[in-house]
This record gives C-alpha cells, sequence and structure tokens, in this order.
C-alpha cells in the first residue's frame, strides 16, 4: 500500500473515532506513520477538499494543527456545491476523480458513475478539437450532475 493510502485511511479513521472532526498536528501524524510532512500536506489538500466533502483549516506556528471536518449535507446540495466547484473547464482526470469520490461517499450510484465517466471520457470527445474538450466535459458533467438532482427529488 502507497503511503499515500495510509495516511489517508490514518485520517479518515480518525475522523470516523470522532464523530467527523479530527485535528491533527502535521508533524506529529509524519512521526507515527513513518513519512515527511509534507506527505501529509500532499494527502490532505488531495483527499480531504471540499469537492469531497471535507473542510479544512489550518494554523501555523509552534502549537499549529490542522483541522479536518466531513461535512454531512444532503445530498443534492453536495452534488450541486460540486457543480458549482467545476468551473469552466475541466480535464478527463479530474473529473473521474470527482466521480470516484461521489461513488464512494454515496452520492451517485456506481451505475452513474460509469455512464457519466463513459460521457466524459476522452473517446467521447475523440472528434472535437484538444482546446474545446475540457469545456464541453465541464458543461456536460455539469449538466448531467444537475439532471440527477432533478430527478432523484
Amino acid at each position: 500500500m502507497k503511503m499515500s493510502d495510509l495516511v489517508a485511511q490514518y485520517i479518515l479513521k480518525m475522523l470516523d473515532e470522532s464523530d467527523g472532526n479530527a485535528e491533527i498536528q502535521r508533524n506529529e501524524l509524519a512521526n507515527i506513520l513513518g513519512c515527511v510532512p509534507s506527505q501529509i500536506n500532499y494527502v490532505i489538500t488531495s483527499r480531504f477538499t471540499p469537492e469531497q466533502g471535507y473542510i479544512v483549516e489550518s494554523r501555523r506556528g509552534g502549537g499549529g494543527y490542522i483541522k479536518i471536518t466531513r461535512v454531512t449535507t444532503d445530498r443534492r446540495v453536495a452534488i450541486m456545491h460540486i457543480v458549482n466547484s467545476i468551473g469552466d473547464r475541466i480535464s478527463t482526470a479530474s473529473a473521474q476523480a470527482i466521480l470516484n469520490n461521489m461513488s464512494a461517499q454515496n452520492m451517485i450510484s456506481e451505475y452513474d458513475r460509469v455512464i457519466i465517466s463513459s460521457a466524459l471520457s476522452d473517446n467521447a470527445y475523440a472528434a472535437v478539437p484538444h482546446e474545446y474538450r475540457d469545456i464541453l466535459r465541464a458543461a456536460v458533467m455539469k449538466n448531467m450532475l444537475i439532471t440527477l438532482v432533478i430527478l432523484q427529488n
């Protein structure tokens, strides 16, 4: 298992044991897990984002900490938050990561994830010039997610 996976699992366990709130001392956690503090930063910035349902606060200095809170919101609100965070363009990799996280958090079904992933794949945009693919992909992804919210009211 990769170090980043171990760090993420450790933080998720902390969140589960403390009702969705974890306060982390970066250096202390790095010592416990046997990694460098920058590895902790990488995991937090890549796996504990608002799009994935987390709020991260940090305080620097001698007693600095990182506080992670798991946000529990209505499924529709969470999906609309993701829609609003997508922006004007999105890469295939980013779209897939968002969909995988949504599926893992039971915001969308595995069936929905596969269908949407297929519609957002580079194969689906083979006839579209490269400079427009990410723009079109963002528009399609937003529309598909909004449709899910409307249909599953």
